[in-house]
């Protein structure tokens, strides 16, 4: 069926306000709660409201094989956590625990015997602070199993094995950082965002900025190891204990990876539903909110984390596109020579990063025409760049998305409309790739069809897909269009979109996916409404 008539414009125009307004009364961020993070908070702060339900999330989220996670190749570090949490829930609690902990935390334990068996999976995903999540859970769930075994409690830890740490991997580095911490030293910035790996050493560590807000890292568990068990002499930390409370009242016990993410949520929600054409009404608050400290570093997701180039580029799009451009001369101080790092100091490289970059540049030049030779070259650099890592068939992949259709969207949308002439032919590449990869029921998507991924992809064909009017190609996208917006019309409310974003865990960005899918819709109705 294709889409005609007001419903959709006056549903889509209804969704793009309430996204928005949503921004404003929920400014901390709406983001899926994480397994990693749930299980991280039960181990180190069973006296925080919402215990019991964050015990129950993680049992009724394991999966039949024992795991937890989307996907089995993102499932180790999840399921250490939640074994972990579940473990010490045992150690804790004795014999009063519920048998369904117990059980759980044995399907967990062969799970991971098992997966220990074959190598973990190796290599391991590249996640923010893996090389010290993995080694630090290991430990403490052979410390906990070493403690079942010891005891009156009947399970599978009686006959289990310790587990090994992955191969190339030990806990030389999470031995540092707790030595670091032991003696005063400063860690870098972006390792607060995973302090809970530093155990006892975290807790009430000088080194260690709590922010205004009360957060450390923009982390419920980083900041829980932190606080430590709250009360006593000297362990007054209001601001923490609050911070922490809020959380789990907003999120009703199990808690996202990162909160606040403000500025990241406001910057993609923006961006998307402008990139779109959709007109919407963006308070003066929302757009100061988006260039507040932008210079000279560039801004950071939220709040105890480091400033980065995604988040600073993506809201300097945003500000570009809502008539508000600013110099992103903030940009420069990640520039590496050949591309842009994500933060100072990156391990690797991201092409989405990169991408944002160059509709940073882009988009402020298109604004301020004079400021054009000043970021020609870098324009010209960066295009070449994103072209060079565009994959053989057509598509591009990232650290910061497991989706290839977010990477490939982004890089191509970029190299579209910044990349110049010499960017033809890879982003008709990317839309022969989209095209050749859509599914039977019109959805696309890595590990099954997801409107989020359906959207990206109707994103590209629709803005940077190529064809000729009248040609086989343009039938071919029309035809691909109108099946990718029949799927989505018809997963409205029924589809549940898996976590795809990477930080410690997988999670979904709830607000920003909902207003690419409505930035998609919009897209789409527009072009089928102008063919008939």
């Amino acid at each position: 069926m294709s889409i005609h008539g007001d419903a959709l414009t006056a549903d889509v125009a209804a969704e793009a306000r309430t996204l928005v307004s949503g921004l404003m009364t929920r400014p901390w961020g709406d983001a899926s709660p994480s397994v990693y993070e749930t299980g991280r908070l039960a181990a180190l702060a069973p006296w925080l409201t919402g215990h019991a339900e964050r015990i129950a999330f993680l049992v009724d989220t394991q999966r039949p094989d024992g795991l937890w996670g989307p996907h089995e190749d993102y499932a180790l570090v999840p399921t250490l956590s939640a074994a972990d949490a579940l473990l010490g829930e045992l150690v804790r609690t004795s014999p009063a625990c519920s048998p369904a902990v117990a059980e759980a935390a044995g399907r967990a334990l062969r799970a991971l015997g098992l997966r220990a068996r074959r190598g973990f999976g190796a290599p391991l995903p590249d996640m923010p602070a893996i090389e010290l999540v993995v080694p630090a859970l290991v430990t403490s769930v052979n410390r906990l199993v070493r403690a079942l075994a010891g005891s009156s409690v009947p399970g599978a830890w009686e006959s289990c094995p310790l587990l090994p740490f992955p191969e190339d991997m030990d806990d030389a580095r999470v031995r540092l950082v707790r030595e670091r911490l032991r003696q005063g030293a400063p860690l870098p910035v972006k390792l607060m965002h995973a302090l809970e790996v530093a155990g006892e050493a975290a807790v009430r560590a000088p080194a260690v900025v709590v922010t205004p807000e009360g957060t450390v890292g923009a982390s419920p568990a980083a900041t829980a190891a932190w606080l430590g068990e709250p009360g006593g002499p000297g362990r007054s930390a209001p601001l923490a204990h609050e911070h922490l409370e809020a959380v789990v009242r907003l999120s009703g016990g199990p808690v996202p990876c990162a909160v606040p993410i403000t500025v990241f949520e406001r910057g993609w929600v923006v961006s998307w539903l402008l990139r779109a054409g959709i007109p919407v009404d963006v308070p003066d608050e929302l757009v100061a909110s988006l260039g507040e400290r932008i210079d000279p570093d560039g801004v950071a997701a939220g709040p105890g984390l480091p400033a980065d180039a995604d988040t600073t580029s993506v809201a300097l799009y945003a500000l570009a596109l809502l008539g508000a451009p600013r110099e992103p001369g903030s940009l420069w101080a990640y520039h590496t020579g050949t591309h842009f790092s994500t933060w100072l100091g990156e391990d690797g490289h991201s092409t989405t990063v990169n991408a944002h970059v160059l509709d940073a540049f882009g988009q402020f030049t298109a604004a301020r025409p004079d400021a054009r030779p000043r970021y020609a070259e870098a324009v010209r650099r960066l295009a070449a760049w994103l072209c060079a890592r565009q994959r053989a068939d057509g598509s591009w992949t990232d650290r910061w998305h497991v989706s290839p259709y977010y990477a490939t969207a982004c890089c191509a949308l970029a190299l579209g409309e910044f990349g110049g002439t010499a960017s033809r032919r890879p982003v008709r590449l990317a839309a022969d790739w989209v095209l050749s990869s859509q599914r039977p029921d019109g959805s696309w998507g890595l590990w099954d069809g997801t409107p989020e991924e359906t959207a990206y992809a109707l994103y590209q064909l629709l803005l940077a897909g190529g064809g000729t009017a009248g040609s086989a190609r343009s039938r071919r996208l029309s035809a691909a269009i109108e099946r990718g917006q029949e799927y989505l019309l018809r997963s409205a409310g029924r589809v549940e979109d898996p976590p795809m974003w990477v930080d410690k865990d997988l999670y979904l960005p709830v607000a920003i996916v909902r207003a690419v899918v409505t930035g998609a819709l919009h897209l789409a109705r527009s072009v089928t409404t102008s063919e008939h």
